[in-house]
């Protein structure tokens, strides 16, 4: 199974490490470690996230961090299309 981050996953992902970094490395490690541990579990198991209004776009927590992984599965791949603290707008993640 191949992962691919949409250059919007890829940039909201950095954006929400780097605020964390700046207040706390140790916090950045553990936040970007259970976000790559999700990201396993997808790709092991595709389809383990929530479907949402968005056609085939699926949603995970990486809890108990609140930050929601919002991906699309096939066959062969996973593409992360973005990565959003709970508490922010929702938006399109029609990428």
């Amino acid at each position: 199974m191949k992962l691919r981050y949409t250059l919007r996953a890829a940039a909201e992902l950095d954006k929400a490490l780097a605020y964390i970094e700046v207040r706390s490395s140790l916090g950045a490690n553990r936040v970007r470690a259970r976000i790559q541990t999700v990201i396993n579990l997808l790709l092991r198991h595709p389809y383990v996230g929530q479907l949402t209004s968005k056609g085939r776009l699926r949603r995970i927590v990486a809890s108990p961090y609140p930050y929601v992984i919002f991906y699309r599965a096939t066959k062969d791949e996973i593409v992360i299309h973005g990565v959003r603290h709970g508490a922010r707008r929702s938006v399109s993640m029609a990428d």
